[in-house]
């Protein structure tokens, strides 16, 4: 079948899997993620589509979005002036219809390999597969700093206390059930760096189990994060999470207290 047919009957049935981008001042990166992840995603055998979310730029992210040629893969732009990656992908999960949805980041640092393997499990049941660099079959190509490496080591452990049994929560390559990642997407209430972690223990809270694959991740130039100024931050946010979803816990139990009493399952 000619490629030009292929495409028109890729593109006229419903789509089944959108993969969100969020990206702040990305001019410089987006073009040879967005070149590798519609490559990739031409080369699946059903409809998919990209939604690239642009955080408040000041740069032609948003142009190069419009601009983006419309063939096999349908590339649109959606727009989100709160500043930050939670938020981004917050706006991006909202916009979504399809069954199954995903987000990876501007710069695909993670291989764009494990794409089929994360659909795949989507389609036998599971209902959020992510990335992970920590799982033992991962293969890391990390230039990261010693302090900066120190730092993420004090991150994990935290966020292992909200997340429980999820060894690598910040890996930017996370697939979900549609409907799901909707739900806890408008829930969602973490702005900055951290949001996954809430996304995550929302998830587990809601007794959603979380399974790691491993990836190939390759350790790309260009980082905005910065242990000095982001790490105080980054504890507010833990903080933040923590104490939400403990008031919210508590919340439940006392609507669910009188139930109880008065004999209701």
């Amino acid at each position: 079948m000619p490629p030009s047919r292929r495409g028109d009957e890729r593109t006229s049935r419903p789509t089944l899997l959108e993969i969100v981008v969020p990206a702040h001042n990305e001019e410089r990166r987006l073009p040879g993620g967005l070149l590798q992840l519609c490559a990739k995603l031409a080369r699946l055998p059903f409809p998919t589509a990209v939604i690239v979310v642009d955080n408040a730029s000041t740069d032609r992210t948003a142009e190069i979005v419009r601009s983006w040629p419309q063939e096999s893969v349908p590339v649109r732009l959606a727009e989100c002036t709160t500043p930050g990656k939670g938020a981004a992908v917050r706006a991006g999960l909202l916009e979504t219809t399809a069954p199954f949805v995903g987000f990876c980041d501007a710069d695909m640092a993670t291989d764009l390999r494990a794409v089929e393997r994360a659909f795949g499990l989507l389609l036998s049941g599971e209902r959020i597969v992510i990335g992970s660099r920590a799982h033992p079959l991962a293969e890391v190509e990390n230039r990261h700093s010693p302090i900066r490496e120190l730092g993420a080591f004090g991150f994990r452990a935290l966020a292992r206390v909200l997340v429980p049994g999820v060894s690598d929560t910040q890996c930017g390559f996370k697939f979900f059930d549609g409907l799901l990642a909707r739900e806890i997407a408008a829930r969602l209430q973490t702005d900055g760096f951290a949001f996954d972690v809430e996304l995550l223990a929302r998830c587990v809270a809601g007794g959603v189990s979380v399974l790691e694959i491993p990836v190939t991740w390759h350790d790309m130039p260009g980082s905005r994060f910065s242990p000095a100024r982001h790490s105080l931050g980054i504890l507010l946010e833990l903080w933040r999470i923590w104490a939400r979803l403990r008031a919210e816990s508590r919340g439940a139990l006392k609507v669910k207290q009188p139930l109880d009493s008065v004999g209701y399952p």
